[in-house]
C-alpha cells in the first residue's frame, strides 16, 4: 500500500496482528489506525472495541473483504469511524482516511477553543483580561 508515499499522511506504526497492534495503538496514539477485520490471531471487530478502550483518540478505518449489511453494522457498533471494502480504490481508502483525520483535526478545534474561551472566561471571573 502507498500511504507511505502521501505527502499529507504519516506512518507511524505498523502491526502484524492484533496483539502487536493494539499495545502499539496504545504507545502510539495514531489519529487513524487502519485495520482488517480478518487479522490472522482476533477478530478485527474485537480489536476495534479493544482500541477504543487502550486509544480512545485514535479514529479506525476498518479495511475488509467483507462487505454485507451485517458486517457493517458490527463495526459500526463496534465504533469504527469508516469502512472501505477491498474491493474499492485505493482512492476510496485515501478519501476515507483522509476524511477521519480532517474530522478529527475539526473536533480538536471546537474542542481547543472551547477551552480558550473558558480559559478567558475564568480570567474575566479574576478580573483579568
Amino acid at each position: 500500500m502507498r500511504l507511505a508515499l502521501e505527502e499529507d499522511l504519516e506512518v507511524v506504526g505498523e502491526a502484524r496482528d492484533a496483539a502487536e497492534a493494539i499495545p502499539r495503538a496504545s504507545a502510539l496514539r495514531p489519529d487513524v489506525v487502519l485495520m482488517d477485520v480478518d487479522m490472522p490471531d482476533a477478530d478485527g471487530i474485537m480489536g476495534i472495541e479493544k482500541l477504543r478502550t487502550v486509544a480512545p483518540e485514535s479514529a479506525v478505518v476498518i479495511l475488509t473483504l467483507r462487505d454485507d449489511a451485517a458486517t457493517r453494522e458490527r463495526i459500526r457498533v463496534a465504533g469504527a469511524a469508516a469502512f472501505v471494502a477491498k474491493h474499492q480504490t485505493e482512492e476510496t481508502l485515501l478519501v476515507a482516511i483522509r476524511r477521519v483525520a480532517h474530522g478529527k483535526q475539526r473536533r480538536h478545534d471546537r474542542a481547543s477553543a472551547a477551552r480558550e474561551e473558558g480559559h478567558r472566561d475564568d480570567m474575566r471571573d479574576r478580573g483579568g483580561p
